[in-house]
C-alpha cells in the first residue's frame, strides 16, 4: 500500500501575478463579492476584512506557499499588489519555514 506525502517540502514557485490572482479569488470568496470588484491597489481594510478573515487568509496562504505566514504581514503590506509582490519575493529568496515581519 502506498502513501502520499502531503507536504514534501518542495515549494512551487509562484509569480506575484499568480499570487495576486489567488488572493483576489480567496478574498472575493470570503467577502461574497465578485472578483472583479476587488482592486489590487485598494487597502484590504477598505473591504472590511476583519482579523479573523485575515487569519484564515494567512492560513490558506501558508498551505499554498509552504511557509509560515504571520497575519501581521497583511498590515505591513496592506494592498493585494504589495502583499503579492512581497510573498513572491519571500518565496523566491527564502528556504525559511517562518515568515515574520
Amino acid at each position: 500500500m502506498s502513501q502520499s506525502v502531503i507536504n514534501s517540502g518542495v515549494k512551487r514557485s509562484y509569480t506575484a501575478e499568480e499570487i495576486q490572482a489567488w488572493l483576489v479569488s480567496n478574498i472575493s470568496e470570503m467577502l461574497a463579492v465578485e472578483p472583479n470588484e476587488i482592486d489590487i491597489q485598494e487597502p484590504l481594510d477598505s473591504y472590511g476584512l476583519d482579523s479573523a478573515q485575515g487569519m484564515v487568509l494567512a492560513s490558506r496562504a501558508e498551505k499554498l506557499l509552504g511557509f509560515k505566514l504571520s497575519v501581521i504581514v497583511l498590515w505591513h503590506y496592506p494592498t493585494i499588489e504589495m502583499l503579492s509582490k512581497r510573498l513572491a519575493e519571500e518565496l523566491a529568496d527564502s528556504d525559511s519555514e517562518i515568515f515574520e515581519i
